[in-house]
């Protein structure tokens, strides 16, 4: 049932709270519970936790812009300020809990939403869902059966409200004389799928004065863009642009680039102290300050943090600039699970900040997203001077959370993760004490649809990393309450000789990978071209320092690279250096986390996050009759049989290292057995 506002009250007695909550907390002022449902998944039982209720809501923050830990925010001295003297904010917030907190593990599981969106459904073997709510929601309850909290709250302004989508506002800031901010905004346009007669932008222009701004086209990366002429194209309104005559649609796949003056920015770093704000609150105070009851009161220990994606780069930024510690010095967070954000940061904490964007081999270039640091450890940055670290604030505060950073070879090929565990020239590092990196061989950015090729001339990578991630996020668990040592990183470095490095194109934002030096088998039907993103120095003005882009796009030119690498790979093309597991270790096809696009979709360019599946010949008669060099299924195993044992073996040594369950374990010798693989 729903019982919207009733909760706060009942929490109010149980807890016997009376008076205002004290000033020197987390800085969310009031909680707003608008609904809760108890129970929620259809009254489903968890073990021993029982069952678990919804809450849903809206978080009001405020923050003090003169305060050392809130100064970092961009803008944040121009944004408006209440009677108090402080920049306020709300968020929706969205927490499922079990019914009796006595129950639960008093530990929190915060996932750090996906533009707005819910990805936890994967730790639970379920479809999640944005508002989930069934028994089916819940799948197998892998965490509800162990008791977390699992919370969600707002952080990202460019996230769509649609869909139970959890969004933040955050304030358009002015300058001191309340005249609108200008400057220069980018918008790199390609649409693959349907393409569009109309473009909206993320600001408002200016000036509706095309002759201000600039739209180019070509159709691949390495083409020289072609201005469009002020005729030949309009602003619809200040939010939208079109192409003429109207009714023209933008070229499919072709890449258009728009540079024009906007203006209205928001203060869109406010988006991390969202985060820090929130849970500092669930965690450590008794009430808001209106005497709105803390709905965790009491009972969090710990606290947790699990992203994908976009939200793993959101938290690589989220530790750079400190926010790891709250207004009183406290940690926010204990323990973080980064899956899928390579070496990159969001963008977030700039003026004119795209958030939604993200960067790979064809996709959204130029945003300040690949900066300096991408390392964990403070290093020197070779072509500015500077030095910097994402643990460096942490360390200055004593807030270091333990940390596992998780890419898929897509990370390693398309957004450079190999940056994380070296320094800028590619050197490998030594491990933080409080950091772990991992590679998931072969995978590319999430389990892609075997069936499917999508923009991508082979099928793409079902390779799944989320038996993986539930192991390693109980040994995560184990690290911080136990103080267990984590699993050793496993991951490529030149000082192993598992790693190729990048050989970098000026002027593409991309590089290449030799195919002698990685080790790719020549297989028929497949097109190599060893493409790879690389990371350029990018100068966006004197002012980037402040969050102010001036020079935006930047220009590539012949700006210095950051070494980056990927890994060998064997004489199947798999890769070597990473946890292979067992579709990797026990293989029926070679997986890649690259791909290619197909004809009429930019052709042979980067097909961004997909991978490749390329199964191999039944018998070797059929393979020599192509002339495919890797052993066929029939010389590999022999027998069902023994490709059944293959991946047992494979799933039971990945078990001992603690990168599966035994659950999961079980699982993949039973998804073997029943495969029809050499049946």
């Amino acid at each position: 049932m729903n019982v919207p506002f009733r909760f706060s009250r009942v929490l109010l007695f149980v807890l016997g709270f009376v008076g205002k909550a004290p000033q020197l907390q987390a800085r969310i002022v009031r909680i707003e519970i608008t609904s809760v449902q108890s129970p929620t998944f259809e009254g489903k039982v968890f073990g021993k936790v029982g069952v678990y209720e919804k809450l849903r809501g809206k978080a009001y923050g405020e923050l003090d812009p003169t305060a050392p830990q809130n100064a970092v925010i961009t803008d944040i001295q121009l944004a408006p300020r209440n009677a108090r003297g402080k920049v306020e904010y709300v968020m929706d917030i969205y927490i499922l809990k079990p019914i009796n907190l006595a129950n639960g593990n008093h530990k929190l599981f915060l996932e750090v939403n996906n533009r707005g969106g819910k990805l936890f459904g994967g730790f639970n073997n379920s479809s999640g869902g944005n508002d989930p709510t069934t028994a089916a929601h819940a799948g197998d309850g892998f965490l509800m059966n162990r008791g977390y909290t699992i919370a969600w709250n707002g952080w990202d302004p460019s996230a769509s409200a649609a869909n139970n989508n959890l969004t933040i506002s955050a304030p358009t800031v002015r300058n001191p004389d309340g005249s609108p901010i200008t400057g220069p905004s980018y918008e790199y346009i390609v649409f693959d799928d349907k393409p569009s007669t109309t473009y909206s932008l993320a600001y408002p222009a200016t000036t509706l004065n095309t002759a201000q701004a600039t739209l180019t086209v070509r159709d691949h990366l390495q083409d020289s863009p072609t201005v469009i002429p002020a005729g030949g194209w309009e602003y619809v309104n200040e939010r939208t642009i079109r192409l003429l005559p109207a009714g023209t649609t933008f070229r499919q796949s072709a890449i258009y680039e728009f540079v024009y003056p906007a203006r209205d920015p928001i203060a869109a770093g406010i988006g991390f102290a969202a985060t820090r704000d929130f849970v500092s609150f669930l965690r450590y105070a008794r009430a808001d300050d209106f005497g709105n009851v803390n709905p965790l009161a009491g009972d969090l220990q710990y606290t947790f943090s699990y992203a994908v994606s976009q939200p793993a780069r959101y938290l690589n930024d989220f530790q750079t600039l400190g926010f790891n510690a709250d207004e009183n010095n406290r940690r926010v967070i204990d323990g973080i699970e980064n899956w899928l954000g390579g070496g990159s940061g969001i963008g977030l904490n700039v003026r004119f900040a795209q958030p939604s964007r993200t960067e790979r081999n064809r996709q959204n270039h130029l945003y300040p997203e690949g900066v300096f640091p991408f390392a964990y450890p403070v290093t020197k940055d070779p072509f500015t001077g500077k030095t910097g670290g994402r643990i460096a604030a942490c360390s200055t505060s004593h807030t270091c959370p333990n940390v596992f950073e998780i890419n898929s070879a897509n990370e390693y090929w398309v957004k450079a993760a190999s940056l994380l565990h070296t320094d800028a020239t590619g050197n490998d590092l030594p491990d933080p004490e409080n950091v772990r990196f991992f590679l998931v061989s072969g995978a590319q950015h999430g389990a892609g649809n075997v069936n499917n090729r999508g923009l991508c001339q082979q099928f793409q990578n079902p390779t799944n990393a989320e038996p993986m991630l539930r192991a390693l996020f109980i040994a995560l668990d184990d690290w911080v309450t136990k103080g267990t040592p984590p699993p050793k990183s496993e991951v490529p470095r030149r000082s192993t000789g598992t790693a190729v490095v990048a050989n970098a194109h000026q002027n593409w934002q991309t590089g290449q990978i030799a195919q002698e030096a990685l080790g790719w088998p020549t297989i028929p039907g497949v097109t190599y071209t060893g493409l790879i993103t690389t990371r350029y120095q990018l100068d966006f003005g004197s002012s980037f320092g402040h969050g102010i882009m001036s020079q935006y796009p930047p220009s590539i030119g012949e700006r210095p690279v950051y070494i980056n690498f990927v890994s060998k790979v064997d004489q199947d093309g798999n890769e070597i250096a990473g946890i292979r597991l067992p579709p990797v270790a026990a293989p029926i096809a070679t997986t890649t986390g690259w791909a290619l696009r197909r004809a009429g979709y930019g052709e042979n360019e980067g097909c961004e996050g997909a991978g490749q599946y390329i199964p191999f010949k039944s018998t070797q008669a059929e393979r020599l009759s192509v002339n495919d060099p890797r052993l066929s299924l029939l010389e590999r195993y022999q027998t069902h049989d023994g490709y059944v044992k293959a991946v047992e073996k494979a799933a039971r040594k990945l078990a001992e290292q603690r990168f599966l369950l035994q659950d999961d374990v079980e699982l993949y010798i039973h998804t073997a057995a029943a495969s029809n693989v050499l049946k």
